[in-house]
């Protein structure tokens, strides 16, 4: 298998956590209230399980996340990824260790899941079981596996966590080269595939950076050059005969909707788009809507005041 880092998978689970959830279960908007929010709670998480110091202990990437419910109640969320490239055995009993201090201390409602990035088909256990003289437990949680899931269903999917998926699903590529330079080829038409599908998406630039960065480095080139093929084919995908940094690519992206939407550029509904729903600097903005930054100064100042 490649080599991957599957830390990274903490970063983009916590700028698309939303999408993880209508991905896990198309009923989420009915269940949960995602326009207030989600609080992630690694300072809690850190306390009941201190980070191992041994270098040898498994590596996992977890999250714990609150989510408000239509109820009006707050939920907690917890997500596991296990990140190593084997399966440990005492992982079922891990899972359970985590639910069972997380109820104790906060005495919440938990809905767990476990993310298994490998590329092994054989299926993971998703409870953990024990007994002894009459007495048993059975704790289940929700499980993924990328190596179960489907490729072309991911591809036709517009949830941006199936193109998480996706790229988590690179370290897969080439796996069956006969040298790194035929599974490098592989891998940067995949990894081309997925710009195009990233470039058409009408996301935000905050998760389209976050995919952006996701799908650059999660999976790492055998050699360093196809680093520099793939940079340029992120300017051919926009269009672009200049290279262009991401910042950049966000830019060019939002002042294109603005235009698309029939927005005048010098309008201050225009700029209020970009502070709001991009999150541009005054500077950016400015650039976007090619007007002064001290009219982008005076509507942001007016948008701090109404939040008040």
């Amino acid at each position: 298998m490649a080599k991957k880092d599957d830390l990274l998978w903490k970063g983009i689970l916590e700028e698309i956590f939303d999408d993880f959830l209508r991905f896990m279960h198309p009923e989420a908007d009915d269940i949960y209230d995602l326009k207030k929010g989600i609080a992630f709670l690694d300072k809690e998480l850190e306390q009941l399980f201190p980070p191992e110091e041994d270098e040898f202990s498994p590596k996992v990437v977890d999250k714990l996340a609150r989510v408000n419910t239509w109820e009006g109640k707050e939920e907690w969320i917890l997500i596991h990824v296990e990140v190593q490239g084997r399966y440990q055995k005492d992982f079922p009993r891990r899972m359970f260790t985590y639910y069972y201090r997380i109820l104790d201390k906060y005495n919440r409602r938990i809905s767990a899941y476990a993310i298994f990035t490998d590329g092994y088909k054989m299926k993971r256990p998703d409870r953990y079981e024990t007994s002894y003289q009459g007495t048993s437990l059975t704790y289940r949680f929700n499980t993924y596996q990328l190596a179960h899931s489907n490729e072309q269903e991911l591809l036709q999917s517009d949830n941006p966590f199936a193109l998480a998926v996706l790229v988590g699903r690179s370290a897969f590529v080439g796996n069956r080269a006969e040298d790194s330079e035929k599974r490098d080829s592989e891998l940067l038409e995949f990894k081309g595939t997925l710009l195009r599908k990233l470039a058409k998406a009408q996301l935000s630039s905050k998760k389209i950076r976050a995919l952006m960065n996701f799908l650059k480095y999660y999976v790492h080139f055998d050699n360093q050059y196809n680093n520099v093929i793939f940079d340029k084919q992120i300017q051919t995908v926009k269009g672009r005969s200049e290279a262009m940094g991401i910042e950049e690519l966000m830019l060019d992206r939002a002042t294109k909707e603005g235009i698309q939407k029939g927005e005048q550029k010098k309008s201050k509904e225009f700029v209020e788009n970009l502070l709001l729903e991009f999150g541009f600097t005054d500077e950016q903005a400015a650039r976007a809507a090619k007007v002064s930054i001290e009219f982008v100064q005076k509507i942001r100042a007016k948008l701090d005041n109404k939040n008040k």
